[in-house]
């Protein structure tokens, strides 16, 4: 073939396709986004069944023995039904558990036994963007936990004990749980990269537990006003910005933080944890 042939040849054909950062990124989310799809029911089964278990105790269950009646006034005029105290904290809950077991669990085998990390870190992808990708993969799944504890809150609950919910705020509600799974993401990630992978069922008594019980899940922060000591140790767990947050939105009849409060924490918190997160990542990678 004379060069001019070549020349001709060479005129002719397609450009080849480059990879560029965004297209990268958005394969890998494609591929998370098949991943969830083809487990769809093993995922909605993990996601949904502690906040049912939850409200079928606390909404339905204990309104029934008279408990919650009495602990906080519900259905008798006195005071906000339980559960309408108990819907913002379970889907702030259900966003920060989901999304940190979202990023440690597969992490955990691609950097261990399986080290398929090794395979996703040869893509035309920095390192650091790759952890970015698994905070925004796992911030999805996290969105999606809890817009699914919605119906299970309105849905399940005694007679006469339903939520009172009023959202007058959309873009507060969609910004605090868009921020709320990614800050939860962030955390998996960090979390899932300084543990040590032989311990990590110390997550679940350490740290999930205690975040959980002390998160103000099942009362408004500002109802610790007379265990001032714990009430100020609170303020170290995240989850109680996402939940104050969530109250703000869902119920702003009762007592919460003030925006610039949860708001400041939300943001700065997912940042300087996205932040560490991805540093952690890149070392553990690259080592």
């Amino acid at each position: 073939m004379t060069a001019t042939t070549q020349a001709a040849a060479a005129a002719g054909a397609a450009p080849a396709a480059r990879p560029t950062l965004a297209r990268t990124f958005w394969a890998m989310m494609a591929r998370e986004v098949r991943v969830l799809r083809k487990s769809a029911i093993s995922s909605f089964a993990r996601v949904i069944v502690q906040p049912v278990l939850f409200v079928f105790v606390f909404a339905y269950v204990l309104p029934k023995v008279g408990s919650a009646g009495a602990m906080f006034g519900g259905g008798g005029g006195r005071g906000p039904s339980f559960s309408t105290i108990l819907v913002p904290g379970l889907v702030g809950s259900s966003i920060v558990t989901q999304g940190i077991m979202a990023v440690i669990f597969p992490l955990v085998m691609e950097l261990t036994w399986q080290r398929s990390i090794t395979d996703r870190a040869l893509a035309p992808l920095p390192v650091p963007l790759l952890g970015v990708q698994k905070i925004v993969a796992a911030a999805l799944q996290a969105f999606l936990a809890g817009l699914l504890v919605f119906p299970a809150v309105l849905f399940i609950h005694a007679s006469g004990q339903g939520p009172s919910i009023h959202i007058h705020n959309w873009p507060l509600l969609v910004l605090v749980m868009v921020v709320g799974s990614l800050l939860s993401a962030a955390g998996g990630l960090l979390l899932g990269t300084v543990m040590n992978p032989q311990k990590m069922q110390m997550l679940f008594a350490l740290i999930l537990l205690p975040m959980s019980m002390l998160g103000c899940v099942y009362y408004p922060w500002a109802a610790m006003d007379h265990v001032r000591w714990l009430q100020i140790v609170t303020l170290l767990n995240p989850m109680v910005y996402v939940n104050e947050g969530l109250r703000a939105a869902l119920t702003p009849q009762i007592e919460h933080m003030p925006f610039w409060a949860y708001g400041s924490v939300l943001v700065l918190g997912t940042a300087a944890l996205a932040w560490a997160g991805t540093r952690t990542f890149t070392k553990r990678v690259l080592t």
